[in-house]
Parts: structure tokens; sequence; C-alpha cells
């Protein structure tokens, strides 16, 4: 039953990714609790903010631990924290519950997930700076799983 309701709200996820403002990080989530949405989120800017779509990326290199340089748009806010945040702002609580999204977190999200009290987390697929993630999944007893092992990266 559990693989039916993960690619269930898999697919959920996919459709809320469509509502992203961002070509770059078409990416959606949908918390979940005994089977029922709590909330959901998708890559965007702030209420009332121009969209990347609209205005172009506010893009900032970053430098990874690895040395690898990589360019990261910062007009927007991830899936999972956008979701957090909702949750936040509605008063629902998201203790014990399961994170659906389209890639693995990033740290941040990461860290924000294991505050919010969720337990486990299913990525569609996984990102290629994962490895803090998912070192923090695994110390705060998070489940973690990856539904597709393909690594998704941008242009």
């Amino acid at each position: 039953m559990t693989q039916i309701n993960d690619d269930l709200f898999l697919e959920f996820v996919d459709v809320i990714a469509k509502r992203a403002t961002c070509d770059r990080g078409r990416s959606g989530c949908v918390i979940v609790k005994d089977r029922r949405i709590l909330t959901t989120g998708f890559v965007g800017v702030l209420a009332g903010f121009p969209s990347c779509d609209e205005v172009g990326h506010l893009l900032e290199k970053v430098q990874h631990a690895d040395g690898t340089i990589t360019e990261h748009c910062h007009r927007t806010i991830h899936a999972e924290s956008a979701a957090i945040l909702q949750a936040a702002r509605c008063g629902v609580s998201l203790e014990g519950s399961t994170l659906y999204c389209t890639m693995t977190p990033c740290l941040r999200c990461a860290m924000q997930i294991v505050q919010a009290g969720i337990v486990r987390v299913v990525s569609k697929k996984k990102y290629k700076q994962s490895e803090m993630s998912e070192n923090v999944f695994s110390m705060s007893n998070v489940e973690f799983e990856v539904k597709h092992n393909e690594i998704i990266t941008y242009e």
C-alpha cells in the first residue's frame, strides 16, 4: 500500500511543480499525513513579487565544499520551504508527516524538514549536491527514499 500511495503523491508533486515561476527549477512538494495532503509548495517568488518568468533570474555563483561552482537563482524559495512555510502560516503541524518532492532537498531545506518534525522524505530523483542532505536525514532518523536514481542537473 505504501508503494501505491508514494506513486500517487509523487504524481501530485508533478502537478504542483507546474505552478513554479522559475524555469530553472520547476519543482514541487506535497506534505502528507495519514494519506491526507496537509500542504503543498512549488519553486516560486514571495507573494506579490515579480517572477523569474517575468523579470529574469537573480543568479549567484556558489562554490561547494568539493570545489565545484554552480549558479543558483536567489529570486525564489524552494518547493520544500514553501510547503513548510505555508503550513506554518495556516497553523498546520507537520509532526510525523511525509514529504514528497521532485529531487533530494538541498541542505537548508533538509534542516527545515528535520526541524518541522517531518519523519519521512520521498524524492522522485536525486540532486547532484545531495550528500549533506542525506547525512542530515540519517543523523536525524528521517527516513529518506529516492524512487529513481537519476540525478537532476540544471543547464
